[in-house]
This record gives structure tokens, sequence and C-alpha cells, in this order.
């Protein structure tokens, strides 16, 4: 694994994501703007993910796309816990309890997780095992 490269990756899906986020505030749909976020959040992270990580199994095919996930959402997390939370949560009142019991926060590390790991198994695993059968 090329810890430096995941990193890299997972600090611009972050900045990307926290962007987007906060685009959405401009854009009233719903009543609930912070709903409206996370919804949108929720739906954009996918390709988002679904890229930088199609990006960085085109120089790294060994390590597994659990592994990869994992370390997405965890340097998210660090972020936000650095960032986001200090910033733009306990100024207006919240937590870091708030915020890291929170579904949505749990729902969208999912969703890095299991984008991460359908990205490698379509785009790594499965052509190796393509490629060991067309071998044999």
């Amino acid at each position: 694994m090329k810890l430096t490269r995941t990193i890299g990756f997972g600090l611009l899906i972050w900045i990307i994501g926290v962007n987007l986020y906060a685009l959405s505030f401009y854009l009233p749909i719903l009543e609930d703007s912070e709903k409206q976020a996370n919804i949108w959040l929720s739906i954009i992270i996918i390709p988002v993910v679904w890229f930088c990580s199609k990006l960085y199994f085109k120089k790294d095919i060994t390590t597994h796309g659990l592994w990869i996930g994992l370390i997405f959402f965890g340097i998210s997390a660090i972020l936000d816990a650095l960032i986001t939370v200090p910033f733009t949560i306990l100024p207006y009142g919240g937590t870091y309890y708030d915020f890291f019991v929170n579904f949505g926060f749990w729902f969208i590390g999912l969703e890095f997780i299991v984008t991460t790991y359908l990205c490698w198994y379509i785009n790594v695993r499965s052509k190796r095992t393509i490629s060991k059968v067309s071998h044999n």
C-alpha cells in the first residue's frame, strides 16, 4: 500500500465532500437545509469516492479495496474531528458526540467503504481473475 497516496486521495475526497456539502446550502430545495445537505452529500460522495478509488487502483493493485475504503473513511473522520467539528459544529452549540453518533456520518462512511470495495472488485479483482483464466 502506498500510504502517502492513500492519505492524499482521502484528503482530496474530504475536501471535495466538504465543499459540495457547503455549496448545497446555496440551493434551497428542502425546508431543512441541514437534511438537504446530508442527502446531497450522501448522493454526490459515491462518484467522488469512485473516481479517487479508480485513480488509486491505477497504480496499486495489490491492496484490497476494503482497506483503502477504511483508510479513506478514517482520513475523513480525522479531518472532521480536527476541522469540521471545531469550526462548523461547536460554534453553533453542537458537540463532537452529536456529530459522530449521527446516522448520516456513519451512512456516508459505509458508502466510502462499499464504493471503494466495489471499485476495487470491478477494476482490479475481476480483471486479475479473468487474466488468470485466460492464461490457463
